[in-house]
């Protein structure tokens, strides 16, 4: 069986942003071993000062993430892309197990082969700490908020 990722490169404008809110989308659900199935088996990564390489690291990495970082909430927005590569803007919200609140900015640069599966993930990551009074992302993108060239706010 082949494993597919639609849509598949090289991407338009369309087909990139529907990439983005599919990855947004799935993060959202919190689901290591769903997201996980959106890259290759041997997919590299870089998350913060984090190295990883297959989809066991990363599922790994992702339990130990949510379990951390709970009521997380995801935005992520398209930036630029090529054939196959996308470049995306991204912020969440998530609190510790004591009650502080942060928002988390950043960036990726993902590659994709040809099935639309991500072999490469590059992502730099930046916490602010907020107040629970300051939050404004709220479980997965409302429906209003789904236009593609919907974009989050910076601060």
């Amino acid at each position: 069986m082949t494993e597919e990722r639609p849509p598949f490169p090289p991407f338009t404008l369309d087909t990139a942003r529907a990439k983005v809110q599919a990855a947004e989308d799935a993060w959202n659900t919190r689901e290591p071993e769903r997201v996980a199935l959106a890259y290759t088996q041997n997919s590299v990564w870089r998350n913060r000062d984090v190295f990883l390489q297959g989809r066991d690291q990363i599922v790994e990495f992702l339990t130990g993430k949510w379990q951390r970082e709970l009521d997380y909430a995801l935005r992520k927005s398209l930036w630029s892309f090529t054939d196959d590569h996308i470049a995306v803007r991204f912020q969440y919200e998530w609190h510790d197990s004591n009650g502080n609140w942060f928002r988390s900015y950043g960036n990726e640069l993902w590659e994709f082969d040809e099935r639309g599966l991500m072999s490469r993930r590059e992502a730099s990551i930046n916490d602010v700490t907020i107040t629970e009074s300051e939050r404004r992302l709220f479980g997965p993108r409302p429906a209003d908020e789904r236009d593609p060239g919907h974009e989050i706010p910076l601060r």
